[in-house]
């Protein structure tokens, strides 16, 4: 079997295009990886450059009609992504995603020194933002 090296992409549903590559991309900050007149599916790069095998979020479009999500978590195709940043970014980014209109919620992972806050994307999908917690 073979060792795992880590986790390279997350693959979500999304309903516009637009919509999530501002919310992934404006507002968080993921660099655009795949080639302007790529067709489809749009690559964020989610990790540092340079890597033999980046680290991605792929948002992949919803056929048009396509229901909303369910705004019940449970019934939800997704529960959450997390993504990592640098710690003493924690409360400046918080302060501006709150500022930005998003309702932010916090919390803290039960066995791991990190602290987190969630929002949800355009279409509901929870997203975690995790930073250590230092020792």
């Amino acid at each position: 079997m073979p060792g795992i090296r880590g986790l390279t992409e997350i693959v979500i549903w999304v309903h516009s295009i637009e919509k999530s590559l501002h919310f992934y991309r404006d507002l968080l900050g993921l660099a655009v990886m795949s080639p302007p007149d790529f067709r489809g599916a749009v690559f964020l790069q989610a990790g540092p450059s340079g890597a033999d095998v980046p680290q991605q979020i792929v948002l992949v479009p919803l056929p048009e009609g396509t229901p909303a999500f369910s705004s019940e978590r449970a019934q939800r195709p997704l529960h959450h992504i997390g993504i990592e940043i640098a710690p003493d970014d924690f409360e400046v980014e918080s302060d501006r995603l709150q500022r930005l209109g998003f309702e932010v919620r916090f919390g803290e992972h039960p066995f791991l020194p990190v602290k987190g806050m969630y929002l949800d994307d355009p279409d509901g999908n929870e997203v975690e933002l995790l930073a250590s917690k230092g020792q």
